[in-house]
């Protein structure tokens, strides 16, 4: 069998608090490493295992390195302080050489034998993006399953421009030159599927079994979730202010309409009170006005912020145990 006719897969794993759940995720992956077949019969391996140390609050990077050590296919990469998943993701993309990259999470909720499936999806649908969305419950409490459905089935449709995507999880097959392209690109705070929509022409969506977490509780809290929803708002770029004009618009039309109410009911004798009708109408329109205002201002500050904000999304180090700062005399 020629080696062209193999799919060579990087792994990308954003590391944050995985010391108890890794080694158990990369073993289940290094089976992966000899040539496996997909459901319809295509051929792939991992090549690498990218594990990205976001200088977590545990002994990560103590794990990180044992793997790297003991597997010459682990390749770690040390960002020099926590950055977030999505940088950290990022990072990792751009250090990848496969000609697919999986981004998958730390703590063993994907199933490294649905990348099969993943496979097909792209390769079938000739898709450079395909998103594993989960065939079972989601491994997580009531509330948050039911904001997540929220956010993907209400506001992405509303802040994505490409309409192909309408859903978006951590467990992702792409190509490598949309991988590393992102992973060149991208600026502080963005949103990383938010990035690969502006890249790929369209994604897909693929049913997988999602597994229970290995460790006992989720590693976002509520206040981290949150500021992960606010970072998709913002990172989809000046949507959101239209949609903030938008009402403005309405506010303003709804103000117009209500002051010509409340000046008929005036003039009718329906309304006792002295100035009420003349205030109630102000408000109303000059309320619509700010409103569009406010829209039209926000349009040219997100045009200008994006354009000049220079912090960076991720910065690469030395392995934190063996850089300059472990040297001795």
């Amino acid at each position: 069998m020629s080696n062209d006719a193999v799919h060579r897969i990087s792994v990308v794993i954003p590391v944050y608090r995985g010391s108890a759940t890794l080694r158990q995720v990369v073993a289940e992956l290094s089976d992966f490493c000899s040539v496996q077949t997909s459901p319809t019969g295509l051929k792939y391996c991992i090549s690498e295992v990218i594990l990205v140390d976001d200088c977590g609050t545990d002994n990560s990077d103590l794990v990180i390195r044992e793997l790297a050590l003991g597997d010459d296919r682990v390749s770690p990469v040390w960002l020099t302080r926590n950055f977030g998943q999505h940088a950290a993701t990022i990072a990792g993309m751009a250090s990848s050489s496969g000609e697919w990259v999986v981004t998958m999470d730390e703590d063993g909720q994907h199933d490294p034998s649905s990348i099969g499936l993943l496979l097909d999806t792209a390769v079938s649908g000739k898709c450079p993006l395909v998103y594993g969305r989960e065939s079972n419950r989601e491994p997580h409490g009531f509330l948050r399953n039911l904001s997540s459905r929220l956010v993907k089935q209400t506001v992405l449709p509303l802040l994505v421009e490409n309409k192909s995507f309408r859903y978006f999880s951590s467990f992702r097959l792409m190509t490598g030159e949309i991988a590393r392209t992102v992973g060149a690109f991208a600026n502080q705070g963005a949103y990383l599927d938010i990035a690969l929509s502006w890249i790929a022409r369209t994604s897909e969506v693929c049913n997988v079994s999602y597994r229970e977490e290995l460790r006992a509780r989720s590693g976002y809290s509520t206040r981290k979730l949150f500021a992960h929803f606010l970072r998709l708002v913002v990172s989809s770029g000046t949507r959101p202010l239209r949609v903030i004009s938008a009402i403005g618009v309405v506010a303003f039309a709804a103000g117009v309409i209500g002051a010509l109410t409340v000046a008929l009911g005036k003039y009718l004798g329906d309304y006792p009170v002295g100035g009420w009708a003349s205030l109630f109408s102000l408000v109303l329109i000059l309320g619509g006005a700010i409103l569009l205002a406010l829209g039209i201002i926000a349009e040219y500050l997100g045009v200008l912020v994006r354009r000049s904000i220079g912090l960076p999304l991720y910065v690469i180090g030395n392995d934190p145990h063996q850089g300059p700062l472990h040297k001795q005399r």
